[in-house]
Parts: structure tokens; C-alpha cells; sequence
């Protein structure tokens, strides 16, 4: 009976953190200390860093004459 309740917790829990992700996200990231941390462990990730620094550094080919 224990674990049933433990696991229905959980499962609850989860959803619920599922449901509001966004809010949430959106809440850790307004304070300006967790949002530095999220970008520099972010960053420290290869596979992201990979693919975002191309799209943000990437230099436009000027056709002007």
C-alpha cells in the first residue's frame, strides 16, 4: 500500500511538473543568476554548443554592387 502511494506521488508530480513546464521554466529563468548558470552549463555541452553558436555567429553573404 506504501509503494502505491509513493509511486502515485511520483507519477503526480511528474505530470504536473509536464502540465506547467513552461511556467516554470519561465519562472527559474527570470532570475538572472540560475539563467546565467543554465547558459554556461548549456553552453558546456557540446552537442548544443555545436548547433547554436554556427546559427548565432554565422556571417551573411552581402550582394550589393
Amino acid at each position: 500500500m506504501r509503494a502505491l502511494v509513493i509511486i502515485t506521488t511520483i507519477v503526480a508530480g511528474i505530470s504536473m511538473i509536464y502540465k506547467w513546464r513552461y511556467k516554470l521554466m519561465n519562472a527559474i529563468l527570470a532570475v538572472s543568476f540560475l539563467r546565467r548558470m543554465a547558459v554556461s552549463i548549456s553552453m558546456n555541452m557540446p552537442s548544443i554548443r555545436n548547433k547554436i553558436l554556427p546559427s548565432i555567429f554565422k556571417q551573411e553573404t552581402s550582394s550589393t554592387n
